[in-house]
């Protein structure tokens, strides 16, 4: 009798899957950069958003997803510079950074006032997975623009405005377009609202001996309010007086006292007081300092022992 043997062969070959079954799809979404503050304080103003990149891939074990997150100049466009612009009732200046300190312009392949966007890169792990990697935006409204007007200002990117390019990492960074386009959409805003700052020079009378004669002197109020921003600036009695001409000087904790008044005019005329607008100063800003004189008189008067006399006064800027 005889046996016969046969062997058969069996294959398993492990190898690359073929490009179709390593297709990657990725999503975008990022929140809105809203900027809180005011233009009027003359520093830069900084706000974050939060760009997040999802990326599916089938069979893309252990491969890393490039994300060429390209962003341009954004609907309000730029200024000579390359600083973008938020559009409102002028245009406001602000840039998009990819480095906290806010050193390195966050630019587009096809934008050519910055620098490339960072590479992401977003890792698939599990077969048939999802990788998620989440990314800060540095925003800033620029300093040095005072005399923005009150308003909304924003600028939209969406669209062609933010031409994100993705594709297996090959090695060859985001200098050029290749790669699978997809969009994301955000808006940079900043409610620029009325506002005032306000400071004083000091009115020092000096010394005097017999209290005889008028005694002048001068100080400033000086207002700074936004662009258009009508204002009334009042000053209070002092801590002492009851009256705009009937203020008064104290010695110390003492009970004596040096009546003095304020005045709108050089002529000493027109007092300042707190009552709108009968007796205050109106203005209207431009989102500069505006130098405003307070005319100061010591009028005769029986003279108090000597020492030094002093008073504070409240200004008040209603705008």
């Amino acid at each position: 009798m005889k046996i016969f043997v046969l062997r058969m062969l069996f294959v398993f070959g492990l190898g690359l899957a073929p490009a179709s079954a390593l297709a990657q799809s990725c999503t975008f979404t990022t929140t809105a950069m809203t900027f809180s503050g005011s233009p009027l304080q003359g520093g830069a103003i900084d706000a974050t958003a939060t760009l997040t990149s999802t990326c599916t891939a089938v069979l893309g074990l252990f491969r890393e997803v490039l994300v060429c997150p390209n962003i341009n100049a954004g609907t309000g466009g730029t200024v000579a510079s390359g600083a973008r612009t938020m559009t409102g009732p002028t245009a406001l200046q602000f840039q998009l950074y990819q480095d906290s300190a806010r050193q390195v312009v966050w630019g587009s392949y096809n934008w050519a006032f910055a620098t490339r966007p960072p590479a992401i890169l977003v890792g698939i792990f599990p077969i048939l997975g999802t990788g998620t990697t989440t990314t800060t935006i540095y925003g800033r409204i620029l300093p040095n623009q005072t005399t923005t007007p009150p308003g909304a200002y924003s600028s939209v990117f969406s669209g062609a405005q933010t031409p994100f390019r993705y594709r297996f990492d090959d090695g060859n960074g985001c200098g050029s377009g290749a790669g699978t386009t997809a969009a994301t959409s955000f808006t940079a805003s900043l409610n620029v609202a009325k506002d005032c700052l306000v400071s004083a020079t000091n009115v020092n009378f000096g010394s005097r001996g017999i209290l005889s004669s008028n005694v002048d002197a001068t100080g400033a109020v000086n207002v700074t309010c936004s662009t258009t921003t009508p204002y009334s600036v009042s000053l209070g009695n002092g801590l002492n007086g009851t009256a705009p001409t009937a203020r008064r000087m104290r010695k110390g904790v003492g009970t004596e006292y040096v009546t003095y008044g304020l005045y709108r005019d050089v002529n000493r005329l027109l007092p300042w007081g707190e009552t709108i607008p009968t007796n205050t100063v109106a203005g209207t800003g431009n989102g500069l300092a505006q130098n405003i004189p307070v005319y100061a008189t010591v009028p005769p008067q029986n003279t108090p022992s000597p020492g030094t006399y002093t008073d504070t006064v409240v200004i008040t800027v209603t705008y």
